[in-house]
């Protein structure tokens, strides 16, 4: 009886730590493969993702293309001058004062309601709430990550 319990707890523990491997894994890999893609790339992938999951009109896919190539283009020059930044510092980490975290805060908010006032004007009301919802669930699905890794440290 004792080695059956036993074996089944080897059997378990083995199983979630093989899923929980399989998991990180997978996230690292989606991120490495945006990394490398270009503004337009990343533009007709989410572009296709938000067709599929807000039933988008032709003229409105041809907008939101527009608008993702527009914001994929600021994220990854903004992403290279971070890399540039870096690397002129010796540290590898950027410090910033309260003022410079406060502009970039207050420049990211700016960002995110021009943005969603771009969207407000493709996008219909329901299609509007629909991304809400997906946004949403995002938010916690990452808290949620977030926490698991906090437990395990």
């Amino acid at each position: 009886m004792k080695k059956i319990f036993v074996l089944a707890f080897l059997i378990i523990s083995s199983t979630s730590f093989a899923q929980e491997r399989r998991g990180q894994h997978h996230r690292k890999g989606k991120m490495e493969m945006m990394k490398d893609l270009s503004p337009e790339q990343m533009a007709t992938l989410k572009t296709k993702k938000m067709t599929l999951a807000l039933d988008l009109t032709e003229s409105q896919q041809k907008k939101i293309y527009d608008f993702n190539l527009k914001n994929a283009t600021v994220r990854k020059a903004k992403i290279e001058a971070h890399k540039a930044a870096i690397k002129k510092n010796t540290d590898k980490k950027l410090a910033l004062s309260a003022d410079e975290k406060y502009n970039r805060a207050n420049e990211r908010l700016d960002q995110q309601i021009a943005m969603k006032k771009e969207l407000s004007a493709i996008l219909t009301k329901e299609q509007l709430e629909k991304m809400e919802q997906m946004r949403e669930r995002r938010k916690m699905r990452k808290k949620k990550a977030h926490m698991r890794k906090k437990l395990e440290k």
